[in-house]
């Protein structure tokens, strides 16, 4: 087994792992380390949970230098608020014992409240690519001396739309840089930005998207709809005792505010909720709460939960069946860190089969399949976008003035037009057009010149 000392990191950052409880390298951390200190580009792909963070963090650590400069030399973006907050965290634990200034950037907050902070330089800075941007057109924070650069999750970026952004702040970053990418899965816009942005990088592959995780024990269930769901669901966290923390991922905003609505009145004191709609207090509150033991049950969306590492979750449960099959990937590699057992439960119903079978494709693995409980009612509500549309009564894109065999014009009279009232008609024929009480006040004064 390999060991921290093979890295001859400086005794301040071996201090600091061990007092993490930090044992051994991962298997990516170990790749990682010489190929990142290199200076070359890399690009890593491992599964979530592996360590990644201090795979990228820890050889950046080892070369940092102290400066006086305002200037950052190291930049880490990631796509959302949650896990820019959470890198910052883990740099701050890595760093314990060496002088850098880490700082966290990301929109949600008050923008002056960060610009003073920049103002008083930082080493390290970890952003997302929105309010980063921002900052660097209005001339607050300087990227030309960066050195470094690391983008994490660089497939969620994208999926939120952040190309852009994306393609703005490398035209502000020095073409001399070191390019890192860490990431759980491949896409083709990924690999797009690398050929475009990164020099020869060297790539690291230490599990291979889709490959399900072996100390996750996965299984699915069939249910009718969703407030089917919310009754199986219910029965199963009634075992406090088997379920401790659960995670349950919806595929929406909506969809999460219904359920907690739904699961309120059993288990409203256990409960907690994460969606991009609510404030960013709330959420770091909803994950500080969940992550402590405080509430048993988190309901979270995709985004708000992408590369998040939440301490020792018992159950994951895809109470939707994720449209896209990375995301389940993601969606399960929450439990079962740190070679910690874990179970994840995947709700699906008939219209869902199919994205289930995407990601059994991706996998290349059968989720077992449990039979629906005998005694869970199935229920006959439906949500509204459940219910079977009248089709004659919605018909998109339909014509407005089609004249079929059934047209016959208006009777004469229905063909009067509303010509207001008779006091109107009859100001109309004096005036020519309607008065206004402009035009009063025009005509009372012109009378008054008159006489004078």
């Amino acid at each position: 087994m390999s060991t921290f000392d093979e890295f001859k990191i400086s005794n301040q950052l071996r201090n600091a792992i061990d007092e993490l409880g930090f044992e051994s390298p991962t298997p990516i951390q170990s790749e990682s380390f010489s190929l990142i200190r290199s200076g070359k580009d890399v690009v890593g792909v491992a599964q979530t949970g592996t360590g990644k963070t201090l795979a990228f963090m820890l050889p950046l650590l080892q070369d940092v230098k102290y400066s006086k400069d305002f200037h950052p030399k190291i930049l880490v973006m990631a796509p959302t608020r949650e896990l820019v907050l959470q890198i910052a965290e883990r740099i701050e634990e890595f760093s314990k014992y060496i002088n850098v200034r880490i700082l966290a950037i990301y929109g949600g907050t008050n923008i002056n409240t960060q610009k003073r902070a920049l103002a008083e330089g930082a080493d390290i800075i970890v952003a997302t690519p929105g309010r980063l941007y921002d900052l660097a057109l209005n001339g607050n924070v300087q990227l030309k001396a960066i050195k470094k650069l690391v983008i994490d999750e660089v497939d969620v970026m994208l999926d939120l739309g952040f190309r852009f952004q994306l393609k703005n702040i490398f035209d502000l970053l020095p073409e001399k840089r070191q390019n890192i990418m860490f990431s759980a899965t491949m896409t083709e816009e990924v690999d797009d930005l690398i050929n475009n942005f990164f020099r020869h990088p060297e790539k690291i592959s230490i599990a291979v998207s889709g490959t399900p995780l072996d100390n996750i024990l996965q299984e699915c269930y069939p249910v009718q709809n969703f407030y089917t769901k919310v009754n199986l669901l219910k029965d199963l966290l009634e075992d406090k005792e088997e379920y401790r923390k659960v995670l349950v991922f919806v595929s929406n905003k909506r969809s999460a505010d219904r359920l907690f609505e739904a699961l309120d009145e059993g288990f409203g004191s256990e409960l907690c909720v994460i969606h991009s709609n609510k404030t960013q207090n709330y959420r770091m509150r909803s994950i500080a709460q969940f992550d402590k033991g405080e509430n048993r049950i988190l309901v979270s969306t995709d985004v708000m939960a992408r590369g998040i590492d939440l301490d020792r979750i018992s159950h994951v449960i895809n109470f939707d069946t994720p449209y896209y099959p990375e995301n389940y990937m993601h969606r399960i590699g929450r439990t079962g860190r740190a070679e910690q057992k874990g179970k994840s439960l995947l709700f699906y119903t008939e219209k869902e089969a199919e994205a289930k079978m995407r990601i059994e494709e991706l996998m290349d693995y059968t989720i077992p399949l449990n039979e629906f409980p005998k005694d869970i009612e199935i229920a006959e509500q439906l949500t509204p976008e459940e219910r079977p549309r009248d089709a004659e009564s919605y018909v998109p894109n339909q014509a407005t003035d089609v004249r079929g065999p059934g047209f016959h014009e208006k009777k004469e009279k229905n063909k009067k037009v509303n010509l207001g009232g008779s006091y109107q008609r009859e100001i109309e024929k004096k005036y020519k057009k309607p008065q206004t009480r402009g035009d009063k006040t025009y005509h009372k004064n012109t009378r008054t010149k008159k006489k004078r």
